[in-house]
């Protein structure tokens, strides 16, 4: 940030980008719009952009935002800057519940029930292996690489039944289990959820982010500073857990989100958690909606997995802030 110029203008400037972003997103597509019919109700028109379009949209935004938001907060507490939402094993723990779901030939509506209960299992045992970390001494400096540990190897654990599933799987239910896996926005279910989540996780964050600037600091320094660091560490995990949860129950098991979006903004808005925390809520969405809207129109009439386009921009970006970063 430029000296003197107010954080505010900046914030201003990406909630306006990331509205440019859904409306254009809202209004492509392979389909033309009888712009005559849209407000009229049961007409094509209106069925494509409100009853398709929209909810797409949203569901992207909402789960973006969860997603960099849970990434910019994992990198601040395990002071790892390739931290991401997958880290956590929440993600894994979702898949797995959605395609035990497929497998057990559960209807297609409880999909994202099967993903929830996956990731509040997974959430669960990383609290029961990660509770002795979180709550050692607050000089032990490993106690955050043992987290990251656990939710690795909870996600590796998660990996293998995914692949066992997979193996047994019949031919007729493959696709559908590829395709969610790489995430995908054309079903989304639990909007509301996803809203709601969505609009408290972004509150809540930004409530923790003058302790997170202090945590920044090291562990000693911020409770000489009046930072209850255990309780702290307690409900950001909870907070990144419950995030990422709810955002991989609607969307879909999506990469980079959590680890470009954050990357990207702390080298424009540097490290004041107060400023990049909202700009990760707002600018994740953005990206995952992007994403999705040229993942359905690139190759029209065929549509790529919204993953599969997250990769494609996120991998190049990242490698350019790696070589960015070297120079």
């Amino acid at each position: 940030m430029k000296p003197g110029s107010s954080p505010y203008w900046h914030l201003l400037l990406i909630l306006v980008i990331s509205a440019m972003v859904c409306v254009l997103a809202w209004l492509m597509g392979s389909q033309s719009i009888d712009w005559a019919e849209v407000w009229r109700a049961g007409s094509t028109s209106h069925t494509i952009l409100f009853e398709l379009r929209l909810p797409r949209v949203l569901a992207g935004f909402f789960c973006g935002g969860l997603l960099a938001l849970s990434g910019a907060l994992l990198q601040v507490l395990l002071r790892n800057p390739l931290a991401d939402p997958g880290v956590l094993g929440v993600s894994g723990g979702a898949s797995l519940g959605a395609l035990s779901a497929i497998a057990l030939g559960v209807p297609l509506a409880w999909l994202s029930a099967g993903a929830a209960v996956g990731a509040l299992l997974s959430t669960a045992l990383l609290f029961l292996f990660s509770a002795r970390s979180l709550l050692s001494t607050l000089q032990d400096s490993q106690a955050s690489v043992r987290v990251l540990l656990t939710g690795v190897m909870l996600g590796s654990a998660s990996a293998a039944g995914v692949s066992v599933i997979l193996s047994l799987a019949p031919e007729t239910d493959l696709r559908g289990m590829l395709f969610w896996l790489l995430g995908d926005l054309s079903g989304a279910q639990y909007l509301s959820l996803a809203g709601v989540t969505w609009l408290l996780a972004g509150i809540v964050g930004w409530l923790l982010s003058p302790a997170l600037n202090l945590l920044l600091l090291g562990d000693i320094q911020a409770l000489m500073l009046g930072v209850h660091v255990k309780r702290l560490r307690w409900g950001v995990l909870l907070l990144c857990a419950l995030s990422t949860g709810v955002a991989v129950t609607v969307a879909g098991a999506i990469g980079f989100v959590g680890l470009i979006v954050p990357h990207l903004l702390r080298r424009w808005l540097g490290h004041d958690q107060r400023l990049l925390l909202p700009a990760c809520w707002l600018g994740g969405g953005a990206l995952l909606v992007l994403a999705d809207a040229l993942a359905r129109t690139c190759f029209s009439p065929l549509q790529l997995p919204v993953g599969v386009m997250t990769a494609l921009l996120g991998v190049p970006v990242f490698l350019w802030i790696l070589s960015h970063a070297r120079r």
